[in-house]
């Protein structure tokens, strides 16, 4: 993988878990469906590093969320649950940003956030073994 590329993929991943750590704050200052926005971009910005290990990307968030689908979730590199969980993510930021009325219950925001730091990690993980290749 040339140097580019890997500074690349530590750039989101870094990005990834700084978000993750703002998404943290927003928790306690921030509305709920802001602190949903910084879950699902910190989210976002991981597996986005993490497909460039691959040599894949796509311009929008959805091609992102499919494409890992396709190459990570269904060629089994991870489980079934943590692709189900992104897509999730994406539903609910997306409803939180774009619909009216979208009220969303701490208690939930809490568990996602906690989930998001394991899916992260999971993220983290595989692209760092696959920048070893």
């Amino acid at each position: 993988m040339k140097k580019e590329c890997i500074d690349l993929v530590k750039y989101r991943l870094k990005k990834a878990k700084d978000t993750l750590s703002d998404s943290k704050e927003y928790m306690e200052n921030a509305t709920l469906e802001s602190t949903v926005n910084r879950i699902y971009y910190s989210m976002f910005y991981a597996v986005s590093g993490l497909l460039i290990t691959l040599g894949l990307s796509s311009s929008k968030h959805s091609g992102v969320l499919s494409i890992f689908n396709r190459e990570i979730v269904n060629k089994g590199h991870l489980e079934k649950k943590w692709g189900e969980f992104y897509s999730d993510m994406f539903k609910r930021r997306q409803k939180g940003d774009y619909q009216d009325f979208v009220e969303f219950q701490k208690q939930d925001v809490k568990a996602w956030l906690k989930k998001s730091e394991e899916f992260i990690d999971k993220i983290n993980e595989l692209a760092l073994k696959n920048m070893e290749k």
